[in-house]
């Protein structure tokens, strides 16, 4: 019986299964990528194939870096992110504002009603009471100013206690402690003292509260330092700030 003639396979190409067809020769279209092929243990792949993993690997695939690590500061621990660092700021800011407000309300409230009462004294005959020249400047501008520098005087005395006392003993501000953040020596033999967090408070409190600008530009400054991620008051002190487990 006569068999059906066969037509040739395409140069170069693997012989047709029987009964199918064999594929198009000539170039990939463009456009189409060719998928990945299997290569058989012991045979070296194409040129450009990625080399296949050694046996038994079980990590990422070769070649990947994984993800960013933190930096680390010169004690082996992650330094704060600028987001954590901000977050603890207004937390103290908040706690700042709140003990000022029980400070500073009650004495002005005192002085706002007496300088009320003064000014709506009346006589026998309902007419107002009229006040003396200049009275007004030395009964109410000048203790009002004597009152706002005092209570500064005090306020900047509570800061020194929160953010130097108390802060050198653990490295931690109240609101430091919330957000997992430590103040640390970037020398990591050394240890924080008053000195350290004394000069963190001049640069922070004292020059920034007379300079303007000072403050945004000492809190920005961690973004682009390199690579401590410190804040002026951080270099001017010799200390970094890290995160902590607790």
């Amino acid at each position: 019986m006569t068999q059906p003639p066969t037509y040739p396979p395409p140069a170069g190409g693997p012989p047709p299964a029987a009964g199918g067809f064999a594929p198009p020769s000539g170039p990939a279209s463009q456009g189409y990528a060719v998928p990945p092929q299997h290569v058989p243990p012991g045979q070296v792949p194409p040129p450009g194939w990625p080399p296949p993993p050694p046996p038994g690997w079980v990590g990422p695939p070769p070649g990947w870096a994984g993800p960013a690590r933190p930096t680390l500061a010169p004690g082996g621990q992650p330094l704060a992110s600028f987001g954590d660092r901000l977050l603890a700021a207004l937390i103290d800011v908040g706690l700042s504002t709140l003990v000022a407000m029980v400070l500073f309300l009650p004495p002005f409230l005192i002085l706002f009603w007496n300088m009320m009462t003064e000014l709506t004294r009346t006589n026998p005959d309902g007419t107002l009471v009229e006040t003396a020249p200049g009275s007004f400047m030395t009964d109410f501008m000048l203790p009002l100013l004597l009152l706002e520098l005092g209570l500064m005087v005090v306020l900047l005395g509570f800061y020194w206690l929160y953010h130097v006392e108390y802060m050198k003993r653990t490295g931690q501000t109240y609101g430091k402690r919330v957000m997992k953040l430590r103040v640390v020596p970037l020398d990591p033999a050394a240890t924080l003292d008053r000195r350290m967090a004394g000069r963190r408070y001049a640069v922070q409190y004292l020059a920034a509260g007379l300079l303007p600008g000072l403050s945004y530009l000492d809190g920005l400054w961690q973004l682009w330092d390199k690579p401590w991620q410190q804040c002026l008051h951080d270099k001017f002190a010799g200390t970094v700030v890290v995160k902590v487990s607790a």
